[in-house]
């Protein structure tokens, strides 16, 4: 790894990145204690999560197309400007009917105003929205850092990436979220939306040289729609192909999928089981940071120390584990750690996995397959939050509420440790190390 100080583009991605997670960061307080304000329904609030996931499953694949077509930096600016305006707008219906949100200090009191459909379904639209624009801004995004950095410097930059993250979208975010919640219920989505513009500024000052665009070696003779399908189908098939990254991609599904069946309801869970109140829920959000900080920090000493093959062994055993123990849980302290050691080892399967990609896939083409792995990787999202919510009001017409709200993370934990006994041959460091050296 070089010990040359990270160049000027990378600090503007870096920068960019920090903001608009604050951002973030506010609105991942902001929006579940809304919807919980306006519903007591595990489905319904399942559902409202699940819209800012299904773009994954719908737009990814097209995503690397544009991603590898067209200048990446354009890309990230559009999609924050994007994301600024739509969270503006759902600010304004907000602002009309802010008088309607008396209780959001206290959720468990049932909304009286005559606007809940109404806000329900612009919480769901807006978050379709900002997940669609996201599916494509984040895949130009993390394709973009060997724009910024040398292969050699990509560990040390995804891991200050990840720790700038983490810092902000679950520490400084939810803490202040929650500040401006209590304060009055639009301001942290106005928040977010002044966080989007200035990051596609700081973006915008990025300077790279232009990529050649890589065309597909069967498309010389179709244009539009069928030119277009020939790039992205190269992309996909190429990942189909690849002996450690297709079982990776379907890895990363099955780790979100039972993730989100687990914190599908977490609002619920937090607010019941657990009786926090909303700086308490903010506080929870910090062990995110807190471990994701860490993480990012450590994890390429982790790596350099024990291999990259060892380090996604402990992270596919450990976050099942962990999971399934938040089922046992009855303070809000012991979920506290148990989040935190829990992004811990997500941040270190990230800091593997996301330079191994970068360091195989070939540049034209890693838009494209970038996108494909991510469609397996987080379109299994969507799949994740209906389950756990269908799972939550099932249960609860059978077995005592606190109960249903706890299962999901002992199912969730089953998946994940059923998952790590199928792929526990898969990802060596000799596997990996060999695939390297082959990409090169």
């Amino acid at each position: 790894m070089s010990k040359a100080r990270l160049p000027l583009n990378y600090w503007k991605l870096w920068s960019a990145t920090f903001i608009s997670n604050i951002g973030n960061g506010v609105s991942a307080i902001a929006f579940p204690w809304l919807a919980s304000a306006l519903t007591r329904s595990p489905l319904t609030i399942a559902i409202v999560g699940l819209m800012s996931q299904l773009p994954w499953l719908l737009f990814t694949l097209p995503a690397g197309v544009i991603t590898d077509r067209l200048d990446r930096t354009k890309i990230i600016v559009a999609t924050d400007v994007v994301r600024g305006v739509v969270t503006l707008l759902a600010t304004v219906v907000l602002v009309i009917h802010r008088n309607e949100f008396s209780h959001v200090k206290n959720p468990l009191d049932a909304h009286q105003g005559s606007s809940t459909h109404l806000i329900l379904a612009t919480m769901m639209i807006a978050s379709f929205l900002l997940g669609s624009a996201e599916v494509l801004g984040n895949n130009s995004s993390q394709t973009f850092m060997p724009d910024v950095l040398p292969a050699e410097d990509l560990a040390k930059g995804n891991g200050q990436m990840w720790s700038a993250e983490y810092l902000t979208n679950s520490f400084i975010g939810p803490a202040l979220g929650s500040l401006l919640l209590g304060v009055v219920i639009y301001l942290p989505f106005l928040f977010d939306a002044g966080s989007f513009f200035i990051s596609a500024a700081l973006i915008s000052l990025i300077s790279v040289q232009a990529r050649a665009i890589v065309k597909s070696k069967n498309d010389a003779d179709l244009k539009g729609a069928s030119a277009f399908i020939a790039e992205l189908k190269e992309g996909f098939t190429w990942l189909m192909g690849h002996e450690i990254l297709r079982p990776m991609a379907f890895t990363l599904g099955t780790l979100n999928f039972f993730s989100q069946i687990a914190f599908a309801s977490y609002i619920l869970y937090v607010q019941e089981v657990l009786h926090v109140s909303v700086f308490i829920f903010a506080a929870l959000g910090t062990a995110g940071a807190a471990g994701g900080f860490l993480g990012g920090l450590v994890s390429p000493k982790i790596i350099k120390k024990i291999g990259d093959g060892r380090a996604l062994t402990c992270a596919l055993i450990g976050m099942p584990v962990i999971t399934a123990l938040c089922f046992f849980i009855h303070a809000w302290y012991i979920l506290y750690l148990a989040i935190f050691l829990e992004t811990f080892l997500s941040v270190l399967w990230n800091v593997v996995t996301v330079s191994f990609r970068q360091t195989i896939i070939p540049p034209g083409m890693l838009g494209r397959v970038n996108s494909g792995y991510r469609f397996f990787g987080w379109g299994s999202m969507p799949l994740g939050s209906i389950t756990g919510g269908l799972l939550v009001s099932i249960l609860a017409h059978h077995i005592d509420r606190e109960l249903a709200l706890r299962v999901p993370f002992l199912v969730a934990g089953a998946i994940g440790l059923i998952n790590w006994l199928v792929v526990r041959n898969s990802f060596t460091s000799a596997k990996l190390q060999a695939a390297r050296e082959s990409a090169v």
